[in-house]
């Protein structure tokens, strides 16, 4: 029997990919960060077959918005932003300039703002922050079917090392 998630089928599966640069001198990165995956998801159909679900869009836009909101507000110079599909999961990069890793924070419901990361967590199936030439790249990847959320799944920011395999 031949195991189904081999590289070469992971290849040949269709796939959607766009990238947008923004800047926190630009006051309207956040807004236009959302509005590019509200385009990109609208053109998933064509890989899956079928639209994006307006719930897993929703999160969609929510972890954009989360992602670029740290990355033009804590480092220095532009952000790229990379949305990628494959059949039912979109996986959501930001790159940026600076390399210390977003950290979630304990909860307190008493706490006004700075609850991002706990909301990026709850809702991918994985976060990771990868080392990269200009900083760091964090990559979350959240399940176009709402059964396959991670937030039941535990997911957790996790920091992979340069030598560690993507």
């Amino acid at each position: 029997m031949r195991n189904a998630n081999t590289p070469e089928r992971a290849a040949s599966e269709p796939r959607l990919s766009a990238s947008a640069v923004y800047d926190a001198a630009d006051g309207g990165a956040i807004a236009s960060a959302r509005a590019f995956t509200t385009d990109f998801l609208a053109s998933v159909r064509t890989v899956r077959g079928e639209p994006v679900p307006d719930d897993r869009a929703d999160l969609a836009r929510l972890v954009v918005s989360e992602l670029v909101t740290n990355a033009v507000r804590h480092a220095p110079g532009p952000c790229r932003l990379l949305l990628d599909v494959r059949r039912n999961v979109l996986e959501i990069s930001v790159i940026d300039g600076t390399s210390a890793a977003p950290v979630p924070r304990a909860h307190d419901p008493r706490r006004i703002g700075q609850h991002g990361v706990e909301i990026i967590v709850a809702v991918c199936e994985s976060v990771t922050v990868e080392p990269h030439p200009d900083g760091k790249r964090v990559l979350a990847r959240l399940p176009l079917i709402p059964s396959r959320a991670g937030g039941a799944a535990g997911a957790r920011v996790r920091e992979r090392t340069p030598a560690e395999p993507a």
